[in-house]
Parts: structure tokens; sequence; C-alpha cells
């Protein structure tokens, strides 16, 4: 029995945990790494796309990049093995939203290992995810649930 409540004390904080590592590049990117994949609507993949494109956004985006990778030792590689994974997810999304435009990803990491899920509109966006999130330090592999999906009309 106090096995048992062990566990799923655990297993409760491990869901929690996930759970906060999640960062989305818009309003309209999937809830979670798991489940459908749909296609965005033609209005929330122009909403996406001046938004990413904005100076201001972009701005905010690679300041937040450059932050990031200050508090977390940059290219030290003891520090940046050792990244909290909210930091590294949400870079990512930093940088993916910055990069492609009218996407709609959300983004989960743990100990290194990245999740993007979700939709962009073009096979060259579909093919630029996996580089990009690797350009993040203490990114150490990226796996993919991402459908290309153009906008619906």
């Amino acid at each position: 029995m106090k096995t048992t409540k062990i566990f799923i004390a655990i297993v409760g904080i491990f869901s929690i945990a996930m759970t906060g590592c999640q960062a989305k590049t818009s309003s309209n990117a999937p809830d979670s790494t798991t489940g459908a994949i749909e296609s965005p609507s033609g209005e929330a993949t122009k909403t996406n796309k001046d938004d990413a494109t904005s100076q201001v956004r972009r701005d905010q985006l690679n300041s937040d990049i450059r932050a990031r990778e200050q508090r977390s030792g940059g290219a030290n590689t003891n520090q940046a093995s050792n990244r909290p994974n909210n930091d590294l997810a949400s870079e990512v999304r930093s940088k993916l939203e910055a990069n492609l435009p009218a996407s709609a990803l959300t983004v989960t990491a743990k100990d290194g290992a990245v999740m993007v899920t979700g939709t962009v509109p073009t096979k060259a966006q579909y093919d630029r995810i996996s580089m990009l999130a690797k350009e993040i330090t203490g990114v150490k592999t990226v796996m993919m649930k991402v459908a290309v999906a153009p906008a619906k009309k």
C-alpha cells in the first residue's frame, strides 16, 4: 500500500514537471505533444505569421534566446548539459517562432531531448525544424510529430 502511494506521487510529480516544460509558438498550437494534428485556419495562420515577422516580436525572441544562453553558461558544455527543461523548451520555441512564421508548434524538453509537435505551412519550414532546434545550446536530440498542413481556406 505504501509503495503504491509513493509510485502514484512520483507519477504525479513527473506529470506536473513535464506539463511545465511545454512552450508554444502560437496560441493555436497544440496543447500537448500527444493527440491529433490539425491544419490551422487561414486567419490563424495569417495572425501567427504577422506576429512572428514583426520586428518588435523578432527582437523580443532574439533577446530571450541571448538572455537564456547567458544564464545557462552559453557554450560551456558542463552547464549547458544541465539546463532546466523549461528554459530549453522556451528557447527552442523562441527560435522556431522567429524563424518559422505561420507555424503552430508546441515544444517540450526533458534532459536535452526536445519534442516538437504541430503544423507548419510548407515542407521547407518542416525541413528546418531540427536544424534550428539543434542550434540551441543543450539540445541533444529532436523528435518531431509535425505535419505540413497549409492553412484551411
